[in-house]
């Protein structure tokens, strides 16, 4: 075990792949929002200003789609770095403590968690992936399959009106705007509070532009992970050096501009949906 201060120790969680797909999917998403909602909420006072800001409604459309093709990509190449890892270099990804696959201890963390609340319990032993992190997870996999699908026929009507009744084409409006509207609510608030509202990470956590956390977080919040690698003797192997402190900056000056911008998204929606 090395003999660095727990404190300044750094362990490594995300690589420099995860960090760029996360970009990538980050910003996608944000594009897709901010250019959506307006059409989602054309009667909204906001809306014809928002979507001035992209040059009108028909650039605003353009827009959304490029977007949409980033955020396509990007769902692509991670797909396809899962299959290379499970048949090429033969990793457990689909099951174990490393795995995004919801296990029967997801379950027990959040009861126990629930009851941790309530002041019942101690608080879980969660390791590499939370139960809420699991959630968020295989929410893009949803979003991907009824959001991006509905989006596919209402960008390309005449293809698929050749094999697909008028109808569909009603259905998917629907779906797209609703799906898409719930999508952006959980993001812009459950997500936002899990990974950067919390008290102990209040106002951002820059670990997915840093890719790191000292070993003293990862003994707070993964004590189960913790536990796991000391035992396993893997922590030195993923022992990295500190970030610089120009990638910390960077981390909070894009995660904060994107965190606003998420927050005021919401407020839009809020004022368009309650007022």
């Amino acid at each position: 075990m090395s003999s660095v201060h727990p404190a300044t120790r750094h362990i490594r969680r995300f690589g420099p792949v995860e960090r760029r797909l996360h970009l990538a999917l980050m910003t996608s998403f944000l594009g897709l929002a901010a250019t959506g909602l307006p059409l989602l909420f054309a009667e909204a006072p906001w809306a014809s200003q928002l979507s001035g800001l992209f040059g009108g409604v028909a650039a605003a459309g353009v827009l959304h789609r490029i977007f949409a093709v980033v955020m396509l990509a990007t769902f692509v190449v991670h797909v396809g770095r899962i299959l290379y890892r499970l048949f090429v270099r033969h990793e457990a990804l689909l099951w174990g403590p490393t795995s995004m696959v919801p296990q029967p201890r997801d379950v027990r963390e959040f009861v126990q968690h629930v009851r941790w609340f309530l002041g019942l319990s101690s608080r879980p032993h969660f390791d590499h992936f939370t139960y809420w992190e699991k959630f968020d997870y295989w929410a893009v996999f949803w979003g991907m399959a009824i959001i991006g699908g509905s989006g596919f026929l209402l960008w390309f009507p005449e293809v698929f009106s050749r094999v697909l009744p008028g109808q569909v084409f009603n259905v998917a409006l629907l779906v797209h705007g609703e799906e898409a509207l719930l999508a952006v609510g959980f993001i812009f608030t459950i997500h936002f509070f899990n990974g950067h509202f919390r008290p102990e990470k209040f106002p951002i956590d820059v670990v997915i532009f840093t890719g790191s956390v000292t070993e003293d977080e990862l003994k707070h919040e993964r004590p189960g992970e913790y536990e796991r690698l000391v035992e396993e003797r893997k922590l030195d192997a993923l022992t990295v050096p500190p970030p610089p402190p120009s990638r910390v900056l960077y981390g909070r000056i894009v995660g904060g501009t994107a965190l606003s911008l998420g927050v005021l998204l919401f407020v839009l929606i809020l004022r368009a949906v309650v007022f």
